[in-house]
């Protein structure tokens, strides 16, 4: 399962407010997910997710200049945040998930994206993250929407859409990486409406 969408980036620690473990997401019979804050050490799991078979649907894997850079970006940004995805009880950890922000269509939203890594996948656990991110999205505030945009081609992404929530707005034309034009599904969650329901 690859990130999806463009180009993930997000806040470290304490940017708004909060620290530590955040955003347990889980669902009836399934194992919880934490929202771990990135921290410096992480790029290993950078390094994990930058195969040929995690980012099929990415353009191919990062250099590690790029790498680096992109890690760099997950530190440092202030709008937004990235997160490491643990299991609940054992801590292990099994992927990625962040949102962060970028004009869409005249306006300034929130995007997310994910990555599960290939031994986790399968089990859920994406779905997961993705109703935790919605939280801590809704938490931080600032922006009503939260948007995925995965490729039109790529199966288990949308379906980790559908599942945690978010509604199908319809193909959009997309560019990821920079420069290569693709197909994706703009998915989309109404964080305020989201907030009238519960």
């Amino acid at each position: 399962m690859d990130i999806v969408g463009g180009d993930a980036r997000g806040g470290n620690e304490g940017r708004d407010g909060s620290a530590g473990r955040t955003a347990a997401g889980t669902d009836a019979g399934g194992v919880a997910v934490l929202l771990v804050p990135w921290a410096e050490d992480d790029l290993w799991l950078l390094r994990r997710n930058n195969t040929p078979e995690m980012t099929a649907h990415m353009g191919g894997p990062e250099s590690e200049e790029k790498l680096l850079a992109r890690h760099r970006r997950y530190l440092d940004l202030e709008s937004g945040r990235m997160y490491r995805v643990t299991l609940e009880g054992d801590g292990q950890t099994v992927g990625t998930i962040g949102f962060w922000e970028r004009e869409w269509r005249g306006e300034a939203v929130w995007e997310t994206g994910w990555a599960v890594l290939p031994e986790f996948q399968g089990r859920g656990l994406a779905s997961r993250a993705a109703r935790a991110v919605i939280g801590a999205a809704r938490a931080a505030g600032r922006h009503r929407y939260l948007h995925a945009f995965p490729k039109t081609s790529h199966p288990a992404s949308n379906a980790v859409c559908r599942k945690a929530g978010f509604t199908l707005l319809g193909e959009v034309a997309f560019e990821y990486p920079k420069g290569t034009p693709i197909v994706s599904n703009d998915w989309r969650v109404d964080l305020e409406a989201e907030l009238d329901e519960q």
